[in-house]
């Protein structure tokens, strides 16, 4: 449904967000077919049924047909103070029947908060029986059920989700499962690009209500500097804004205060543009009483309302919202330095001649021992070379033998690399594989086309990692399905991230690494891509690189270890390949930048602990005692200076991670460009990075081989992050894949006595991710009896790799290993299978 107008069922709660989210997806063109509300059991008369409320009726019983006034009944003094669903006000709601001219539906909430989370995992609740059918979030169900029976065209869902994970997630889960496509256009709307010239501050977002006619009154507050003083405060308004941000200031607020998302105070919808609301509702002084609940917490009880027309406005004014740039400020300003001629190449330096960073005696080298890479490809009479549906059923099928047989479960998968020869299969392939993840935040995924590249009779490999069975990796992750404006919905079994602890031994270190989904350059409101018409491949550069640093920044990721820009094949001279190569290079260190920059400010993010969020912890006084008093949710900038030494600070062009760029078959969507960040890290202690470069000694780095180390300081150990490439030469023929295999392990050990002249010898380890370039490479495809593929690693075959100078290459080798300052007891036992298997 990308790109298409969609019919929409708008979910609302009579709260400014919904309302406002409601009014962008008219802007983009979409139907809004009907309203949806859940409401108090306690003002429902013990009735669970669904209430449809006609424009120009009214009433509170099924049919929705008991009189024809526009008066809102009485309702009891108690708010539910329900986690996932705003409740106050809501004596109001039937109003918007009338005011709008949309059909509403109402339903009251079922059950409580049972499932406190902050990722709904609906399988594994509906799997203990009663307790999912008892959680509040359940009730959308039934409700949205009855609506898409009268409506049948429905096949969206909007709500008003801005900050709150633990909200997105449950209206995710509950349109998925009914397959309604879930829209969240105010999703980290505050921390996109904003008005030229306006205030840099969240608060914009009220002003942009405002400006779209929106008006909104406070009807809750919960301490926090407010208090019932403030109730009926016009917040869309510049004078309720300052009112506000005043009151929040004494208190140090914290992000999203400004908004209401920590709970601060809850507002309802009285009027809106013409294009929604065709009358407004009035609510008399008489009418409003409030309600101390104590603790600072008051909230306005509403009598009385009743509905009032508009003045006649010919013609009726357009739809005024406010819509963010698409690209930042940051990814703004290297679209502008790509548009300027590339500078004249500058002799690449060698980089430091060996790190401060480990002790120079009794250092040992051992592979990363708490991870596996595993190969896992159909058997050649599964899809007889044509079924690309079987094939991928036996893969799944060997997937789970292979988790079964390691003590683990497809939740613990932490990324996934899959290769297919025809990217027409994606739909099929995504429908077997999807299978395997019933739980929240599936693995992050890189898809890509490889052609005739795979191996004869094979449609599909897959690569896969995961950590050993008695590895302790706590894993987290980032799955947004909703559209927005933000980054590109996943709707499919992958996440945006996945973030898992760095383990020695079995034990996590502080260290974090985030593995991050392929980033194509999709249009993220209509997840569409840009017109080929109007859009060139340096500007799907820029788009799809700024995803993978929204997604990084929202994750917190402090530095990158290397990346590879995957490009559809071109069929052009060598130069053109050259040139467009050159531009991810060009991009990523012009995304990089300096630590003199200003941050860019576009990423911003949760608290991502695994447990609930800001919204979440701040609702209400059962849930604010799960928290902390404060919470920090700003992000540092990607790269985050200080986390490097002091000495790299100072030469900042020394910091830039490698980037390579690898021409394949054909990308996801006809996509030209895809973004594949090997490693995010985070929790990175400050001055404890370092990035090295070698070149082969006595050439200029044109003909030899190069390597980059980026070590990290992990606990007591250092993990080292390291890509090896060969140039090669075209003219010294195809070189045999198992000839470059052999060679790696010693240029890799080489490089790594220069890093460290005093490290034990290491066993001769293997990269976890290869890529070659099948013009220059042959025999990469090598079969065991007949049956399986005989892969010592992962590699992606490539019709063509180059470097960050754009220089040609024949092979890249990426590698994770440890450092370890003391003596490490069996340690050739920790070796033992460090190479990838095929199954």
């Amino acid at each position: 449904m990308s790109g298409d107008k969609l019919h929409v069922i708008a979910l609302i709660s009579g709260g400014k967000d919904s309302f406002y989210s409601l009014l962008h997806c008219i802007h983009h063109g979409h139907r809004i077919v009907a309203l949806a509300n859940l409401f108090p059991s306690s003002a429902a008369d013990g009735s669970t049924a669904v209430r449809a409320i006609e424009p120009g009726c009214h009433g509170d019983s099924p049919s929705g047909r008991t009189g024809h006034h526009e008066h809102a009944p009485c309702v009891p003094e108690k708010d539910l103070n329900s986690f996932m669903y705003q409740t106050v006000g809501h004596d109001i709601i039937p109003l918007y029947a009338s005011a709008t001219r949309l059909p509403l539906y109402r339903q009251a909430i079922l059950g409580t908060s049972l499932c406190r989370g902050r990722d709904y995992d609906y399988a594994s609740v509906h799997g203990q029986g009663p307790v999912a059918a008892g959680d509040e979030t359940e009730s959308m169900l039934p409700l949205l059920r009855a609506v898409m029976a009268r409506h049948p065209d429905a096949n969206a869902l909007c709500s008003g989700a801005i900050l709150s994970t633990y909200q997105r997630t449950r209206v995710e889960s509950v349109a998925l499962r009914l397959g309604l496509a879930p829209l969240s256009y105010l999703w980290k709307y505050p921390l996109l690009p904003s008005v030229p010239g306006a205030p840099a501050d969240e608060a914009q977002l009220l002003r942009d209500m405002a400006a779209a006619g929106v008006e909104a009154r406070i009807i809750k507050v919960a301490s926090a500097g407010l208090d019932e003083h403030h109730l009926w405060e016009r917040v869309t308004s510049e004078t309720g804004v300052r009112r506000v941000k005043a009151a929040l200031r004494k208190f140090g607020a914290a992000e999203g205060a400004s908004l209401g998302e920590g709970g601060e105070f809850e507002t309802i919808v009285v009027d809106g543009p013409a294009i929604l609301f065709k009358k407004r509702i009035a609510v008399p002084v008489g009418g409003r009483s409030v309600v101390s609940e104590g603790g600072g917490s008051a909230w306005l009880m509403l009598r009385g309302a009743k509905l009032e027309d508009k003045p006649v406005q010919e013609p009726e004014p357009q739809l005024s919202v406010r819509v963010p740039g698409l690209l930042g400020p940051l990814f703004q300003s290297v679209a502008d330095s790509l548009d300027q001629p590339a500078p004249a190449p500058a002799r690449q330096a060698a980089g430091f001649t060996s790190s401060k960073l480990v002790p120079k005696s009794n250092v040992h080298l051992r592979a990363d021992s708490d991870t596996s890479h595993w190969v896992v490809a159909a058997d050649p009479s599964a899809g007889g070379g044509s079924c690309i549906h079987a094939e991928t059923i036996n893969v799944v099928d060997k997937i789970k033998l292979l988790l079964s047989t390691n003590g683990l479960e497809p939740c613990q998968i932490t990324s996934v690399i899959i290769l297919l020869r025809s990217m027409a299969d994606f739909a099929s392939v995504n429908t077997e594989y999807g299978k395997l993840f019933t739980r929240p935040n599936p693995p992050s995924r890189i898809t890509v086309s490889c052609g005739d590249l795979l191996p004869p009779g094979r449609n599909i490999v897959s690569y896969m990692t995961a950590p050993v069975a008695n590895a302790r990796v706590a894993r987290t992750g980032l799955h947004v399905q909703s559209r927005s404006y933000w980054a590109p919905a996943n709707i499919g079994p992958y996440s945006q991230a996945i973030e898992t602890a760095v383990s020695v031994d079995g034990e996590p270190t502080g260290l974090r690494s985030v593995l991050i989904s392929g980033q194509i350059p999709l249009l993220p409101a209509s997840m569409a891509l840009p017109p080929a018409s109007k859009t060139s491949v340096q500007e799907q550069i820029v788009l799809s690189l700024q995803h993978l640093w929204r997604i990084g920044a929202e994750m917190k990721v402090q530095c990158w270890s290397s990346a590879t820009a995957y490009f559809a094949r071109q069929h052009g001279d060598s130069a053109a390949q050259k040139s467009t190569m050159m531009l991810a290079g060009r991009a990523w260190k012009l995304a990089h930048g300096s630590p003199d920059d200003d941050d860019d400010g576009g990423g911003g993010g949760d608290d991502d602990d695994g447990g609930p969020d800001l919204w979440d912890l701040k609702y209400n006084k059962q849930f604010r005692a799960l928290g902390p008093t404060e919470t920090e949710t700003s992000c540092p900038s990607i790269p985050d200076w200080s986390a490097y030494t002091l000495r790299q600070q100072n030469e900042p062009g020394s910091c830039i991670p490698p980037v390579f760029a690898a021409e394949v078959e054909s990308l996801p969507r006809g996509s030209l460009v895809e973004w594949h960040a090997h490693n995010g890290l985070k929790n990175i202690e400050a001055g404890s990075v370092e990035l090295i470069h070698f070149t082969t000694a006595g050439t200029d780095g044109t003909g030899g081989w190069q390597s980059w180390h980026m070590t990290v300081k992990a606990g007591e150990n250092h993990v080292v992050f390291t890509a090896m490439a060969y140039p090669g030469a075209s003219h010294d023929g195809a070189v045999e894949f198992d000839v470059l295999q052999r060679e790696l392990g010693p240029r890799y050990q080489e490089s790594m006595h220069r890093l460290q002249p005093n490290m034990s010898s290491p066993a001769n380890l293997l990269p976890y991710l290869g890529y070659v370039d099948l013009n220059r490479t042959e025999g990469l495809w090598r079969h065991k009896g007949g049956a399986g593929i005989d892969m010592a690693f992962a590699v992606v075959p490539c019709h063509s790799i180059w470097g960050p100078t754009g220089q040609r290459l024949t092979a890249v080798a990426f590698y994770k290993a440890i450092l370890t300052a003391s003596d490490v007891r069996g340690m050739e036992q920790d070796m033992v299978g460090v190479g990838v298997k095929e199954y």
